[in-house]
């Protein structure tokens, strides 16, 4: 009777599916995604095969030999020790750092529209409300408010679900209606040249949609039957993304030219556009308001989250004992501050970038290219495992035995080390002030995102014993 009522609790094939898709689904990664016309399709689904689906089935099956909590760092460490697995949760977190800028410049850009649409031009302004929004989540989280899963869901089905379904139906119907549109769906249109490095760095963008599935699979052992329910759950995950970010980015393409597309308000662009061809503009408001709600639901998800992955350093004594200090809502009050630093400085991009857009494309490039290495290091960690070690009876296991997940974690590499290669390629759709000028900002500022965890690990040789314990 009691076996019974904990299957009943477990997640089912539903539950788990909306959990994985609300995990990376979002509708700011339509415009950067739409810039590349109708070739996105044939991108999408190249990156579902050589990295979404892989990211899924290996991160599922490690959650699953790995139960305790630690993610990221208990695999990487399991395989190649605490040093290797204190700079995977390194990457993890300097990405997050970067990332965040890209969202609060949308929050930021969407809310022009209901002050002055032409602000989202200019780089002052965007910093300036980066900045008080991230600082104002910061000290608010200081006192321990979070989202609950209530607010968390209500923010990803107004601001995410229910815009998603709007501006597809809106883009529906204007072809329907046989309104001209601006790219074309023919083979020659979707299949792009291979030979031309610009086709593939739609990938960059394409990539950025899929980044954070592992934070899902984490539930593998939770799972009513996972080895049948999680491989179905994954199928149904991969459809519902690639269907959703497909006709989302399509439904921008179809009535923005690529060179009159903002990265930060692509989307509230293409819904101005779309209700002021219906004579809805009167609606435009609303749905900035659904939008505003969801990305304040996204960043108020995320905020606390990193910080806590590297308070798992700071305890291991790779950062000051300053460092792992809790205030009276346990909260990592003093790691908060320090990454809000660290945002703050990473909005100086604005500063270095000609443009807003490129701007946000530099920030989109360096999280996808430091999220990148953070992923060849998961898949590394699983096929070094697997060949090593005796699978252990477990809730999950990729299909195929140890060749099976051998196979997929080659594949996983295979799709990191080509969106890795062309991440340092700009898009001649940006202006990003010269190639070389864009390839030195981009290297630059890789190497200084990565080169503290040198620092890292100085502090953890050099440091008194006291301050270890």
């Amino acid at each position: 009777m009691l076996k019974d009522k904990l299957a009943i609790q477990k997640i089912g094939l539903i539950p788990l599916t909306l959990l994985m898709a609300g995990a990376i689904d979002s509708i700011r990664n339509l415009p950067a995604t739409a810039l590349f016309g109708t070739q996105l399709i044939f991108f999408f689904i190249l990156a579902a095969v050589l990295f979404l689906i892989p990211t899924a089935l290996v991160s599922a099956e490690l959650a699953a030999q790995h139960p305790q909590s630690g993610g990221i760092f208990i695999w990487v460490k399991s395989a190649f020790g605490e040093r290797v697995g204190v700079l995977a949760i390194w990457l993890q977190w300097i990405n997050t750092m970067i990332w965040y800028p890209t969202m609060l410049s949308f929050i930021a850009g969407t809310a022009t529209y209901l002050i002055d649409p032409q602000l989202v031009n200019n780089k002052f302004y965007m910093i300036s409300a980066i900045l008080i929004v991230f600082w104002g989540l910061t000290l608010a989280n200081l006192r321990g408010i979070k989202s609950s899963a209530n607010i968390a869901s209500f923010g990803a089905l107004f601001g995410m679900i229910i815009p998603m379904i709007l501006i597809i139906g809106l883009a529906v119907t204007w072809m329907l209606l046989k309104n001209p549109i601006e790219i074309h769906f023919t083979v020659k249109n979707i299949l792009p040249n291979v030979h031309k490095t610009n086709s593939w760095i739609s990938l960059t963008a394409i990539m950025t949609s899929f980044l954070g599935l592992e934070l899902a699979t984490v539930h593998v052992n939770h799972v009513n039957n996972a080895q049948k329910t999680f491989p179905r759950a994954m199928l149904l995950t991969v459809g519902i993304i690639a269907i959703t970010m497909i006709c989302g980015a399509l439904a921008i393409a179809i009535i923005i030219p690529s060179h009159q597309l903002n990265l930060v308000d692509g989307i509230v662009q293409a819904f101005q556009r779309f209700l002021s061809a219906y004579h809805l503009a009167w609606s435009m408001p609303i749905i900035v308001v659904m939008i505003l709600i969801g990305g304040f639901g996204g960043m108020i998800n995320w905020l606390i989250s990193p910080a806590m992955g590297l308070l798992q350093a700071a305890e291991l004594g790779y950062l000051p004992k300053f460092l792992q200090y809790r205030n009276k809502y346990d909260v990592p009050s003093r790691i908060l501050i320090a990454q809000a630093f660290v945002v703050s400085l990473a909005c100086l991009a604005f500063l270095f970038m000609p443009n807003v857009n490129a701007s946000y494309w530099l920030l989109t490039d360096l999280s996808t290219q430091l999220y990148m290495f953070m992923y060849v290091f998961m898949f590394c960690a699983a096929a070094f495992l697997v060949y090593r070690t005796a699978l252990k009876p477990a809730a999950f296991h990729i299909p195929g035995g140890k060749l099976g997940t051998l196979i997929t974690c080659l594949v996983g590499l295979v799709g990191c080390i080509i969106t890795i290669i062309i991440g340092f390629k700009p898009p001649t759709q940006i202006d990003v002030g010269g190639f070389w000028h864009y390839e030195v900002t981009f290297t630059i500022g890789i190497v200084i995102l990565v080169a503290p965890i040198c620092l890292l690990y100085l502090y953890k040789m050099f440091a008194p014993k006291k301050a270890l314990t």
